[in-house]
């Protein structure tokens, strides 16, 4: 099996700590900004449906300064991108949040099974946002990709979803100081 994926993870890990220890990078502050970002889309939904359910106009005119704070702060953690990388890491953070709030209400349901599969699900998209704005991913040669694959020199088993979760617990640790 070629190591050239896992040494390649295992250097990015490196650096990273390496960077948090000089302070010139908060990983777990940029996590902290991702649940923020999460939670500003879902007052921007909240004003638009209370805006379609009241009829007041108001809620409407509060979303574009609710809009315009979080692309100031997306732009904190997605400092250059190319294409469609904006659009898509918005839309997975959105995404994300939605899956975790169905989650919590069928875990209040007491639907155990399906609470844990909605969380894994938003873990996967969180890992999957993570993933490309850490540049982990070569979104060019995804379609040349074996299933699960990070790169062409992938052999590992293991999915996609697997791999970047396996990243963001070790790359993004938000109990350290």
């Amino acid at each position: 099996m070629d190591q050239a994926p896992l040494q390649k993870l295992n250097d990015f890990i490196a650096q990273a700590d390496k960077i948090k220890k000089q302070d010139q990078m908060d990983l777990s502050s940029d996590q902290d900004l991702s649940i923020a970002i999460m939670n500003l889309v879902g007052i921007e939904e909240h004003f638009f449906f209370s805006g379609g359910k009241t009829g007041d106009t108001t809620y409407y005119d509060l979303i574009k300064d609710v809009r315009e704070m979080r692309k100031e702060l997306l732009k904190k953690i997605i400092k250059e991108y190319d294409g469609e990388v904006w659009c898509i890491s918005k839309h997975l953070l959105a995404a994300s949040y939605r899956l975790m709030e169905v989650g919590t209400k069928a875990l209040g349901q007491d639907k155990k099974d399906e609470a844990y599969d909605f969380f894994n699900k938003a873990y996967n998209l969180y890992s999957l946002f993570w993933g490309l704005n850490m540049k982990l991913l070569n979104v060019g040669d995804i379609k040349k990709l074996d299933d699960g694959a990070l790169n062409k020199n992938d052999e590992s088993k293991k999915g996609i979803f697997d791999k970047l979760g396996e990243l963001v617990k070790k790359a993004i640790n938000c109990c350290w100081e």
